[in-house]
């Protein structure tokens, strides 16, 4: 499979299977659909090549080609596939049985420290941190069997990831700071290490607690949505007052003391500010090196959900910011943006490429009870139950549908030129949006194709940035 596109002026070729992007001219851009036409007719001599692709060119009007210049585009483009780097057969999907049948281990546990908030925001799938149930802090006793579970189920890999989520964690930060102690006892006894990660709105932010998760937390998340009336509009507290004014000097003091690495400020973007680009500007003003900006995922009545309609706008944003992050970077004043972050050289492993996240198999959630979900935003649907910390996993059943879910699972991913990069995207918004895990969110699945193509583009400009500096 191969997915051609213009961006920024670059004529960008990327072979699907084997991950190659190539940046070509114009005449190599047209001319490679109708070599790959060639070789489907089986067409196997360069002679005969040159001569099916000059007669199509011919056919739509194409500039004329100088016959020189077109055989050597074509033998550059022939060597190439010869190289295992355009036109490639897809490798993975003989090995699906096998990966699918796979044995899995937990790895990493979102632990929902407190089933409440003191912030009330519109767009809140926990629906101010209740998950459609009732207000609740997780006691230490729950954490610690959710740890010893973590243990238990790990197998033999040694690095596992606790992050405490809500609801808003700090409301609990006694519990939290308990937790960490009795997971780095645990520690070299069963040769594990602990890597823990906090989501916080900011509000109980302070300066020893900054202290104690700079020692133990190897990230922190920060909630925000931007400019102030963005932010507030979307993420006021009860009584409706912002909570812009108190959260940013809190933040900025965290990316300071962490220096600028190993947090990011995340924000999400709704039918109000469809030009989000203002807002990751705003937050990389603010001195913020480590952004994320995700789209608002909404049921459509809602009146700040996301619509078909807002397509357009959305997508022409991403090329907006793009442009911006480019800019930026060469000023010497980049920042890192989440969406923007891409290897095209290592890259996930096939696990991840397959499969993403690992929700349901090596990805859990646990509530402040020590039930157990596939992740966060399954939780308190009860169809979704798998268990608790007491029992283990007792419906093994969701266990396995989940470790079926993949790219080839989903009708949609199997044409889609992403779907190595998002791996068949969230699981919890398919299921949402179409009833079923393997099913998808349409409108997601066009940003997320947007923003892999204009990561790629950033990559080609940033490197003919490099090449004039060397030359």
């Amino acid at each position: 499979m191969v997915h051609q596109y213009v961006n920024n002026g670059y004529h960008i070729v990327l072979d699907v299977n084997s991950g190659s992007v190539h940046v070509v001219d114009e005449s190599a851009y047209r001319v490679i659909p109708i070599v790959e036409e060639a070789l489907k007719r089986r067409l196997k001599t360069p002679e005969e090549i040159v001569t099916y692709v000059s007669d199509k060119l011919t056919e739509v009007g194409s500039t004329t080609v100088d016959a020189s210049e077109l055989q050597e585009t074509i033998e550059e483009i022939l060597a190439l596939k010869d190289a295992g780097m355009l036109y490639t057969e897809d490798i993975y999907e003989n090995y699906i049985d096998e990966f699918k049948n796979r044995q899995t281990v937990v790895k990493a546990l979102c632990l929902h420290i407190a089933h409440d908030c003191n912030l009330a925001c519109r767009y809140c799938f926990a629906k101010e941190g209740e998950y459609h149930g009732e207000r609740a802090l997780m006691s230490y006793e729950v954490g610690k069997k959710a740890l010893d579970f973590l243990v238990a189920n790990s197998g033999n890999r040694v690095n596992l990831e606790v992050d405490f989520f809500g609801g808003e964690p700090l409301m609990n930060w006694d519990v939290v700071k308990e937790l960490v102690a009795y997971g780095r006892s645990l520690e070299k006894p069963n040769n594990k290490k602990f890597r823990f990660t906090l989501t916080t709105n900011g509000v109980l932010l302070n300066d020893e607690i900054l202290e104690f998760a700079n020692q133990e937390m190897a990230n922190i998340v920060l909630s925000i949505d931007g400019r102030k009336e963005i932010h507030d509009l979307m993420r006021p507290h009860r009584g409706g007052q912002g909570s812009y004014e108190e959260v940013v000097p809190k933040y900025k003091k965290v990316a300071e003391s962490r220096n600028q690495m190993n947090y990011y400020v995340r924000g999400t973007f709704t039918r109000n500010n469809l030009d989000f680009a203002e807002d990751v500007k705003h937050l990389a003003d603010e001195g913020f090196e480590q952004i994320s900006m995700e789209p608002v995922v909404a049921l459509p009545e809602e009146d700040y959900a996301l619509r078909d309609e807002d397509l357009p706008a959305l997508l022409s944003e991403y090329d907006k910011l793009a442009l911006e992050y480019i800019r930026r970077k060469k000023e010497g004043k980049g920042f890192n943006f989440f969406h923007f972050m891409i290897d095209l050289e290592g890259g996930p492993c096939v696990a991840k490429r397959l499969s993403g996240c690992g929700s349901g198999t090596e990805y859990l959630s646990v509530t402040p009870w020590g039930d157990l979900y596939p992740c966060h935003q399954f939780v308190g649907q009860e169809e979704f139950l798998m268990g608790n910390v007491d029992e283990g996993i007792v419906r093994t059943d969701i266990r396995d549908t989940f470790k079926s879910c993949n790219v080839y699972a989903k009708e949609k991913c199997r044409d889609c030129f992403a779907k190595y990069y998002c791996s068949g995207g969230c699981a919890a918004n398919a299921y949402n949006f179409s009833g079923s895990i393997n099913g998808s969110y349409d409108l997601g699945c066009e940003l997320q194709r947007k923003r892999v193509e204009c990561a790629i583009m950033i990559k080609a400009a940033l490197a003919d940035e490099e090449k004039e500096k060397i030359l």
